[in-house]
């Protein structure tokens, strides 16, 4: 296969600080930045879904329809994209077809081009009705295949999945590797064949982790990947993604030359740097490789999830216990790959396991909902005693698991009528209905607008010297305003125990 010109998508403003700052930036912080964003020339900018939407009405008293209006209005030469966990659409169940119709007909109408739809246990049966829906709806459909390792995920297993995906319509692929577990060869392997016999175009999304990633990536490249996933660097590596500047850097001067300015990344990353400042990133996520990940196959924010359980617990001492134990309860359900929700479901059960110090004398409610088929088909065989244990004689579900739902827009609308300023309010209070409430009783006008202003960073800035007088107009441009109250310190909450899901990734 011919060479030719990689594509970028920055995962700053969504994956990025999801991974390392557990989905805490704020609008405010993006903003200014977001102009000059825009004049780089993306493939596109990952921006919204995944865990920000609960993280933004959670944690930053934040509206997430209006955070994307906000950057549609100024990335409006970019390409946005988002990330969708197929009938979970961002939450962590199912949801009745007409809810994800309607969620990806407003998300579409308020600014995305591109979703990225997966679905945890690669059941493609979830990701159907989003897929028909976000085509419905003139948008791109990003479908993925959740990579892991695993006796049955082989590389025949992924190429038989993206066909199906093409098959329903899929207009490009994305392999999701949440845990940086793809090897620099299987990665040319995978898509050199994907290539090959599906023949739609591919984007590579890899997590640092464990120190991989960026040869990954490399490697798919020489193997003809369309698109790899990078982070703006000073927001890039330990659970992060391979920084853009270094990706691009090292493609320069190549038949795979991105063609973007390195300089221009480069005051990105500068902002990104003097705004980190406000924002508590653990070491343990931002710094060194986790070697866990290539022993045990476990995300890097899963393994920091798994710590704060057992210390709730008072013991901390039984981490080792437990990440042996992972692999033990993941093959005992079929091989799931790890990411949301079974992440959770897996990680919470070993827990379990070695707190009580018996396998499975104390079982999940979602475990149980899980063997039941609730959360759709298992990739392999669950183990016929634990099956027999929760199930006895009944048989698992075998329909669509969304098939069982009964309506919710309208009966969520009548419920939470008093407090709607717009229709994407139902949405909100669907997907989380104690978090929207709590968020709509306190919701402030929030005015997507900037002001003139001379800020700290500026001031940085201007003592630089001005090596290159294009990027530095467009410098200017973009950071001669800002959000009313920047300067105003980021309230960190790192609250023990937080939300076990936003560390997860994805």
């Amino acid at each position: 296969m011919g060479a030719k010109r990689v594509k970028i998508t920055d995962t700053s403003l969504r994956d990025a600080h999801q991974s390392l700052m557990a989905t805490r930036m704020k609008t405010k912080d993006m903003l200014p930045v977001a102009e000059l964003m825009n004049e780089v020339g993306y493939h596109s900018l990952e921006v919204w879904g995944g865990a920000t939407f609960d993280s933004c009405m959670r944690y930053l008293d934040e509206d997430p329809w209006e955070r994307l209006r906000c950057l549609r209005k100024i990335l409006d030469k970019t390409k946005l994209q988002m990330l969708l966990r197929g009938q979970n659409l961002v939450g962590y169940k199912h949801y009745p077809d007409e809810v994800v119709e309607e969620f990806i007909k407003r998300a579409i109408a308020n600014g995305i081009d591109i979703i990225r739809i997966f679905d945890a246990l690669n059941d493609v049966r979830n990701m159907k009705k989003a897929m028909e829906a976000t085509k419905n709806e003139n948008g791109h459909v990003q479908a993925t295949i959740s990579y892991t390792i695993s006796p049955l995920h082989d590389l025949n297993y992924f190429v038989n999945l993206s066909q199906k995906l093409k098959e329903m319509g899929a207009d490009s692929l994305a392999i999701k590797d949440m845990a940086g577990l793809i090897s620099p060869y299987d990665a040319f392997q995978l898509v050199s064949k994907l290539k090959e016999e599906v023949r739609l175009p591919i984007q590579l999304h890899c997590h640092y982790t464990s120190g991989m990633a960026s040869m990954s990536y490399l490697k798919a490249i020489e193997a003809g990947v369309d698109v790899i996933d990078t982070a703006s660097a000073a927001i890039s590596m330990g659970t992060s993604q391979p920084a853009t500047d270094s990706m691009v850097a090292a493609l320069q001067g190549t038949p795979y030359d991105t063609g973007l300015d390195i300089e221009l990344l480069g005051e990105i990353s500068h902002y990104f740097k003097s705004i980190r400042k406000n924002y508590e990133i653990p070491l343990d996520v931002a710094i060194g490789v986790d070697t866990s990940v290539l022993n045990y196959q476990i995300p890097g924010g899963m393994i920091s999830n798994l710590a704060s359980q057992l210390k709730e617990q008072n013991a901390e001492e039984k981490l080792d216990e437990v990440l042996q134990e992972v692999p033990r309860v993941r093959a005992d359900l079929g091989y799931p790959p790890l990411v949301t929700p079974s992440s959770q479901i897996v990680g919470s059960q070993a827990v379990v396991n070695v707190i009580m110090k018996q396998r499975y004398q104390m079982i999940s409610k979602e475990v149980k909902n899980y063997v039941k088929g609730l959360y759709g088909l298992p990739p392999g065989e669950i183990n016929p005693e634990l099956k027999k244990k929760i199930l006895a004689n009944e048989e698992p579900i075998t329909v669509r698991p969304a098939d069982l739902l009964e309506p919710q827009l309208d009966k969520a609308r009548k419920e939470v009528e008093k407090y709607l300023q717009q229709e994407e309010d139902v949405l909100s209070y669907i997907l989380f209905p104690h978090v929207a409430i709590d968020f709509f009783k306190t919701r402030k006008k929030f005015e997507c607008s900037y002001v003139k202003n001379t800020n700290e960073y500026n001031k940085e800035l201007s003592n630089k010297e001005e090596s290159n007088k294009r990027v530095s107009k467009k410098r200017e441009k973009a950071n001669s305003y800002k959000w009313e109250n920047l300067q105003q310190e980021v309230d960190w909450d790192w609250v023990n125990g937080y939300s076990n899901i936003l560390v997860y990734p994805a």
